[in-house]
């Protein structure tokens, strides 16, 4: 398919800079909507469950169109690109499904087992149900950051396994090689965001144990400080990998994007503080996937001029669910 043009982004005028536009997304998000969601409970084969949140349009039609989106590290269904994100699309008749990954969310206590980057059968799990209850609709397939990271890897590891209702996905952001990523957090400034992830991990993994009498805390030999860290104590060990190294070569999507049929977009900006643009600048991509590195944006900000539309990624988004997906 021919690609889309993307207008450029305009950053607004106080959220220059690409530390601006991630901290502005996080922590000043603007007003909300509501949330009015159903609340979707997945089980998986080991005892797991997955939760997923259905938003549907008053007149969404039978076999109408869906999109499925997925957040990224230390996120859930509430975080502000999600949110948004759903909330244009339902005011344009697209019923939106907003999976919280394992632990996280609507699902803290509902799972044991981490999630972690390349956990694309935990996605695929919740695309089949989806498939199930709303039989006969396109879907488009959103993630963002390490979401974005799992569709990318769920499209293009074994493409003929993907759902042929997989119309079209885009992927915001995506850590494609997650050790690239992980070992730049320990440059300054990035250090800060690897203290706040790993800080994050770490409460998270706290409260799960007052919750889960059956959940066995890991033993550190010492208290992570780095993400790296808690991947090769925590997160490899718990998912099968044997250390971290392990864990990143085998999840980084960059080496399944060749083989994606899906028509899709990646999407990044050459500011993000947390994904090196070295990454994409040296990529051979099939004619199907189609990239776009903005100037600006940071990583999941995309926070506009006050002059045009503030939500810019949520209006490209949109373009690109309109545009034309795979029909076989």
């Amino acid at each position: 398919m021919p690609p889309i043009t993307i207008p450029p982004f305009r950053s607004h005028w106080a959220l220059a800079g690409g530390h601006r536009q991630t901290l502005a997304g996080v922590f000043f998000p603007g007003r909300l909507p509501d949330e009015r969601s159903v609340v979707r409970r997945i089980p998986l084969p080991d005892s797991d469950t997955l939760v997923v949140h259905d938003d549907c349009p008053p007149d969404w039609p039978s076999a109408g169109p869906i999109a499925v989106m997925l957040h990224g590290l230390a996120g859930c269904h509430r975080s502000s690109y999600l949110v948004r994100t759903a909330a244009m699309l339902n005011a344009s008749g697209v019923r939106s499904f907003r999976m919280d990954l394992r632990g996280c969310g609507a699902g803290f206590g509902l799972a044991i087992k981490p999630y972690n980057a390349g956990c694309s059968d935990d996605l695929l799990a919740v695309l089949r149900a989806i498939i199930a209850w709303c039989p006969g609709s396109p879907i488009s397939l959103f993630g963002f950051s390490l979401g974005g990271n799992i569709v990318l890897k769920l499209l293009g590891e074994a493409p003929d396994r993907v759902p042929l209702e997989i119309v079209r996905a885009a992927a915001i952001n995506p850590p494609i090689d997650l050790a690239r990523c992980t070992y730049g957090l320990a440059r300054w400034p990035q250090r800060h965001y690897d203290a706040y992830f790993v800080k994050q991990l770490l409460q998270r993994l706290r409260e799960l144990q007052q919750r889960r009498s059956d959940f066995v805390p890991p033993t550190f030999a010492r208290t992570p400080r780095r993400l790296v860290e808690f991947d090769d104590q925590f997160t490899a060990p718990r998912s099968g990998f044997r250390d971290a190294e392990d864990y990143y070569e085998q999840c980084s999507s960059e080496q399944f994007l060749s083989a994606i049929r899906v028509p899709t977009l990646i999407l990044t900006s050459r500011n993000d503080p947390l994904i090196p643009i070295a990454s994409f600048e040296r990529l051979t991509l099939p004619p199907n996937v189609q990239l776009h590195i903005a100037e600006g944006g940071g990583h999941l900000g995309y926070l506009a001029t006050s002059n045009g539309s503030r939500d810019w990624l949520q209006t490209q988004l949109l373009g690109w669910m309109n545009s034309t997906g795979r029909t076989s």
